[in-house]
């Protein structure tokens, strides 16, 4: 078992060798250089609360200076290393059939000087809880998984109405209000730019809501598989009647309903029954409603899917599963 994880730890430091030398002309001195390693290293680790202090302290620092400097006077451009990083594990996961996951987190937060933190839900906690809120995008694909973009969410009515706080934070004039779907949309928009291959995207409720985001991926041919609530109304009878998609649910045959895992989880295959109705109003449209059902519990989960093509069954749950996996990282 020690030779195992032994071998573990020496694949894992070649590859985050590989990445920090992948950035490493993104840093002016070779101060912050070597500091960036030490903190991707310790974000990486186990230490329980990630501050300077204490990935310092992990890096054998005698204070946490470098680290400060690093966040907040070192000349580097995050979203040029961002680019370098994405565009290297594209080398390694890239697919045509690839899946962009829009996943959001949340960062508990004691203050109230980080950027963008307030009282707001966070799944972190699963409550309301003082903090910070990140959108993410991250891959899956055949290859494997990985996180490739972030936004952070900056409220409206304690931040982007407050200049002055803003300029003190430190945050770009150029910076204003976006929803949670319209930093999704930045991303995949920046994803297709990039040349990132991918096919479908997935995200829950908060994106599955947005007709924007959805009009923008049919609009570039991409699909979609996009959580939405109990209460969503989708149009069936050729678009003649809108009926909520829990109302549906209740229509559908026992005989109707198929078993297909979504992948494998922490306790084994994520086996459902899966139904799904077609709700295209237009010739050539491939357009469902797409709903899971808890074999034990009964609990319904419902999606709107688009694609560009037909496909079956298995492939929108297979892509609807790509959100567990990521949920791991």
């Amino acid at each position: 078992m020690a030779v195992g994880h032994s071998l573990d730890l020496d694949r894992w430091r070649v590859i985050l060798d590989e990445a920090v030398t992948r950035v490493a002309d993104r840093f002016v001195r070779a101060e912050p250089r070597r500091t960036a390693g030490q903190f991707v290293e310790g974000l990486l680790s186990g230490v329980e609360r990630k501050t300077c202090w204490s990935l310092a302290e992990r890096a054998g620092h005698a204070d946490p200076q470098a680290m400060q400097r690093l966040l907040r006077t070192a000349v580097w451009d995050a979203d040029a290393v961002r680019d370098d990083i994405q565009a290297w594990l594209i080398e390694q996961l890239g697919h045509p059939d690839g899946v962009l996951v829009i996943d959001e987190t949340g960062f508990l937060k004691k203050g109230v000087c980080s950027v963008g933190v307030q009282r707001q839900y966070t799944g972190t906690a699963g409550r309301i809880e003082n903090s910070q809120v990140g959108v993410f995008l991250a891959y899956v694909s055949p290859a494997g998984r990985a996180l490739i973009d972030r936004r952070l969410y900056l409220p409206e009515t304690t931040w982007c109405d407050r200049p002055d706080r803003l300029a003190a934070a430190g945050v770009p004039e150029v910076v204003e209000f976006a929803t949670k779907p319209a930093l999704a949309r930045q991303m995949i928009a920046d994803a297709l730019n990039a040349g990132v291959p991918f096919g479908w995207v997935t995200g829950d409720e908060v994106y599955g809501a947005d007709p924007d985001l959805r009009a923008d991926l049919e609009q570039h041919g991409i699909g979609y598989v996009l959580a939405v609530g109990c209460d969503r109304r989708v149009a069936v009878n050729d678009g003649r009647t809108l009926v909520r998609v829990d109302d549906l649910a209740e229509r559908i045959p026992t005989s109707e309903w198929q078993l297909h895992s979504c992948g494998p989880g922490a306790k084994g295959p994520r086996d459902y029954l899966w139904a799904w109705i077609t709700t295209a109003t237009g010739s050539g449209e491939h357009r469902w409603l797409l709903i899971r059902r808890n074999r034990t519990t009964g609990e319904l989960a419902f999606y709107l899917c688009w694609a560009p093509r037909p496909v079956p069954l298995h492939t929108l749950v297979t892509v609807a599963g790509s959100r567990w996996s990521i949920e791991e990282l």
